[in-house]
């Protein structure tokens, strides 16, 4: 797939939007980028964009020169993308730490209608009659459920464990479905990366980047391999993790043992999902149910705006 030149100026702010919504989500623990990328119809030239950059990316360098090469990695795309998700993320960060902490059941309840809607609408473009694709749409789910139950473990901010924890995260990143901030929640690290971003810690920041350019040209290759070799079980499984996620952002939990961050807070360590009106009886608060029907109702029906009304900018990334 060579860079796409009939895009227009239009088209590139589009896919800077698309790359800022998919840093905003991975910011929050529980909901992929890759799945933005896969509701907007960018996911397939993601990955595949991110596979050439290789050895033969090299060469053409060399051999036939700079612009050579970033035709080759469709470099214009991969920057719209990557410029929007950095965008979001630095500047995002605060913004959606303090909606977690200040409205948690609606943010939560929005993804999960997003999430909902997003894995009806995928699921209608794969069959599910074959019993490989079958089962790969169960391991996906199976795999995203038994991640979301880990115990979480913790582990020290040396800067060596922080460039594997960005190594493993952006492999959670790209998939649709658990997230890499999940990841990081689960061994342990998602505080230091995340005070890390919230303060500019460049040392840190630059370990942490370095493995997830690492580990992002690693995995893009094998996920590029598996949707060329193996398409509908590769979507299938796919929307299986996507939809398995949904056991991570049920809106409703409780709270079953907390940890003290570095700035003495108590933050949740260990949750359970509970129905609605269980939650308010043990925790005295409002359960904001139809508050949180009408947020996830708006998640809903952004997708079906995605799916609808943007069908003219996403024919131009096919």
């Amino acid at each position: 797939m060579e860079q796409d030149n009939s895009r227009t100026l239009r088209d590139y702010l589009f896919l800077v939007l698309r790359g800022m919504a998919m840093g905003a989500a991975d910011v929050v623990p529980g909901v992929s980028g890759g799945t933005i990328a896969f509701i907007t119809g960018i996911y397939e030239e993601l990955i595949d964009s991110l596979r050439r950059i290789d050895h033969k990316a090299v060469a053409c360098l060399f051999q036939q020169g700079i612009a050579a090469a970033w035709r080759h990695i469709n470099g214009n795309f991969l920057l719209a993308i990557f410029g929007g998700v950095l965008f979001s993320v630095f500047s995002l960060a605060k913004l959606i730490t303090y909606c977690l902490e200040a409205f948690p059941i609606l943010v939560w309840a929005f993804f999960f209608g997003l999430i909902l809607a997003s894995g009806a609408y995928i699921s209608r473009s794969i069959s599910l009659r074959a019993w490989t694709t079958l089962l790969a749409f169960a391991v996906g789910i199976a795999l995203a459920v038994a991640i979301s139950v880990m115990r979480p473990a913790s582990l020290p901010g040396d800067w060596w464990i922080v460039m594997l924890s960005g190594s493993l995260a952006i492999c959670a990143m790209i998939l649709p479905g658990i997230s890499g901030s999940f990841i990081l929640l689960m061994i342990g690290i998602y505080g230091v990366i995340l005070e890390a971003v919230s303060s500019f810690n460049l040392v840190l920041l630059a370990c942490f980047g370095f493995g997830c350019v690492i580990g992002l040209l690693l995995f893009s290759h094998v996920l590029s391999w598996m949707l060329r070799r193996f398409h509908d079980m590769t979507l299938a499984l796919l929307t299986g993790f996507l939809l398995g996620s949904l056991n991570v952002i049920w809106p409703w939990k409780q709270t079953l043992a907390t940890t003290v961050n570095r700035h003495g807070e108590a933050v949740p360590l260990v949750q359970e999902n509970i129905l609605p009106w269980t939650y308010q009886n043990l925790t005295g608060n409002e359960s904001q149910l139809i508050a949180a029907l009408g947020t996830a109702a708006v998640g809903f029906g952004l997708v079906l705006l995605l799916e609808y009304g943007l069908k003219s900018s996403t024919k131009l990334v096919d």
